[in-house]
């Protein structure tokens, strides 16, 4: 098995090879704070065959550049290419795979069997990844892309861990797993409502999120197929508007059952996601799985790993399919809870021991008097009030207003280069 057992904590196994953390970059910046902040891989977008159309996606010098800049930190770099392909979609297919292996990506995750089969044939170099758009959920289905010769099956978002042991335990293969992010309301990648709505397919990059927007609802007074059938609101002029989408999932309060399920790649979704969230998310898992792996015995939740998980959330969480079905309470029908957000304000790009002073790229308006807090991926972690705000020249301003603008704040506590900066949404 690549999961090797030493030990038992908890009246489970323990491993020995830490999971691989998986991050969403939706470009190129994104990318390098994924990997960064903690992520062992991130999987991005090229200018074809992905489902998010949407997203800046990577050309393929950038595509370049980040491959160079996953190997510093001893990284790798997925591609989506997971689109469900018509006709039309499969001119070029080669050419776009051997330029994949050409800049160095180390493997492409994939719906559609002709999209994998052409990769092993013209581009054998890249490890093929089946997607989760194919919905694998049981370790027959597993055991078939194994035969095909698929490094890696990454399982349906409904799959339980019930269902992950049984997989394990008959599969010797590679697991990928979704820990955190959206959930679809529909089997991901099958709702056709987008389609229907917008004329967006999601299934080759261009969904709507149809299932977020709010809705009204009607009735009829008569037979659906009357020709003068009337529409009735079933609402009051001030009820809230219908919506369906689900909660986000959160598995951060089980990160131990995680490991223990030998699941190999734990995904974080979020390829349209701030740089915030990206850098926030993956420092929390980054810290909670290097904890449990140096003492699993004792290993404890660390409140701090939650806080910083709702700092980026900006919907409600829950825990998906992994240990029983969710129900009504577990979709959003209403208005969503209000989630305290966080704006990113300034990324640390210098600072002078001596006297206190970082040098801040500013990302956001900040002014004196407001509370801040500094976190990064080496332990930095407090708040402070920002204090005097001087331009690179000693000037004093009365705020740093200027996108990307370089400033001097004297900071509590020393900072890292590339430590970000946030304050409370709307103070």
């Amino acid at each position: 098995m690549t999961t090797a057992v030493e030990a038992r904590a908890r009246g489970k196994r323990v491993r020995l090879d830490k999971p691989e953390l998986l991050a969403p970059a939706g470009n190129l910046e994104k990318l390098k704070f994924a990997i960064h902040y903690g992520a062992d891989a991130v999987y991005i977008g090229g200018q074809k065959y992905g489902l998010r159309s949407n997203a800046d996606n990577f050309s393929k010098e950038e595509m370049r550049e980040g491959v160079e800049f996953a190997k510093q930190y001893g990284a790798k770099v997925f591609v989506a290419t997971n689109i469900y392909a018509h006709n039309e979609d499969i001119e070029g297919l080669d050419e776009y795979l051997r330029g994949l292996q050409e800049v160095g990506i180390s493997a492409i995750i994939a719906a559609d069997p002709i999209i994998m089969e052409t990769c092993r044939r013209v581009a054998p170099e890249l490890e093929v990844h089946v997607s989760t758009q194919q919905s694998v959920m049981n370790w027959q289905t597993v055991q078939f892309w194994k035969d095909q010769g698929i490094e890696r099956v990454v399982l349906a978002r409904e799959v339980s861990m019930q269902e992950i042991d049984e997989i394990k335990a008959h599969v010797d293969v590679e697991i990928e797993a979704f820990i955190h992010g959206a959930m679809c309301s529909s089997y991901s990648g099958r709702c056709v409502l987008s389609n229907h709505f917008t004329d967006r397919d999601s299934n080759r990059g261009g969904c709507s999120q149809s299932c977020r927007w709010k809705y009204d609802l009607f009735t009829k007074d008569q037979p659906l197929d009357a020709p003068l059938a009337t529409d009735f609101p079933m609402f009051a002029e001030d009820d809230d508007a219908f919506t369906m989408g689900s909660k986000d999932l959160s598995m951060i309060d089980h990160i131990a059952d995680m490991i223990e399920s030998g699941v190999d790649s734990f995904k974080i979704e979020g390829r349209m996601k701030s740089i915030h969230y990206v850098a926030t998310v993956v420092n929390a898992y980054r810290q909670a799985i290097d904890a449990y792996f140096e003492d699993p015995e004792h290993f404890k939740l660390n409140p701090v790993w939650q806080d910083e998980i709702h700092k980026a959330a900006n919907r409600p969480l829950n825990d998906g399919f992994f240990y029983e079905a969710p129900g009504h309470e577990d979709h959003i029908f209403e208005p969503e809870d209000k989630v305290v957000g966080f704006d990113f304000v300034g990324l640390v790009m210098g600072y002078n021991a001596e006297t206190g002073v970082a040098l801040i790229q500013q990302r956001n308006h900040f002014k004196p008097g407001q509370e801040i807090e500094f976190f990064g991926p080496e332990g930095t972690q407090f708040k402070q009030t920002v204090g005097v705000i001087q331009d690179e020249a000693g000037q004093e301003l009365t705020a740093a207003r200027h996108p990307l603008q370089l400033v001097q704040i004297k900071v509590e506590n020393p900072v890292k280069k590339w430590d970000m900066m946030r304050k409370k949404t709307g103070k």
